[in-house]
């Protein structure tokens, strides 16, 4: 819902996880292969090479390379996961959010990573196990059980800047069609030395 976005936007959190079923907000996955002025040009996995334009509204976030002991008691997270048969969630991917971005996208909602696939952002009521993961996710109005598997990736989200935003830089951009046809960047996810963001 766009709802989450913009509020999110609003309070500068926002994320990696605006509510995939907000039909009008599209997600671009791919390398950032030109940055001009107020534009940036995006190489997705697949299809055309697409235009981006940002500017002070537009909220840049940083992504590393995390690993599955980065996910603590204390940590707000995002995860991206195939609901299971007995109600759990198996993750695909996990965020762990710096502090700053604590209540970013707070909340459970399709996501674009595979048939039926999900999100999850929220804080950690409870952890356990040592290879791989068993977590608890409180957001508000619910929480999930998620079964994280050791060889997912974990990607770590700070507020980023400018800077980053490099020729061969890999990048998640959430995007809106203006009534132009031109995309405008809300969020734009840029990886760190190489980091691949994984939501």
């Amino acid at each position: 819902m766009m709802k989450t976005l913009l509020a999110g936007l609003t309070l500068g959190l926002a994320l990696a996880a605006a509510p995939a079923h907000a039909a009008d907000v599209v997600r671009y996955r791919g390398t950032i292969e030109s940055v001009e002025g107020s534009t940036v040009t995006i190489k997705p996995r697949m299809g055309e090479t697409k235009t981006v334009i940002f500017g002070d509204d537009t909220k840049i976030l940083a992504a590393s390379t995390g690993k599955l002991s980065d996910i603590k008691s204390e940590s707000y997270i995002g995860t991206a996961a195939i609901p299971q048969p007995d109600g759990t969630q198996k993750a695909l991917q996990v965020t762990v959010f710096a502090s700053s971005l604590r209540g970013t996208a707070d909340g459970h909602y399709p996501w674009d990573l595979g048939s039926n696939s999900t999100m999850t952002n929220g804080a950690i009521g409870s952890l356990s196990g040592t290879e791989g993961r068993t977590l608890l996710v409180k957001y508000q109005g619910g929480e999930k059980k998620v079964m994280v598997p050791e060889d997912v990736p974990v990607t770590l989200v700070d507020p980023g800047e400018k800077s980053i935003m490099v020729p061969g830089a890999k990048v998640v951009a959430f995007t809106k069609a203006g009534a132009d046809g031109k995309l405008n960047a809300a969020v734009l996810i840029v990886g760190r030395n190489g980091t691949v963001p994984s939501m």
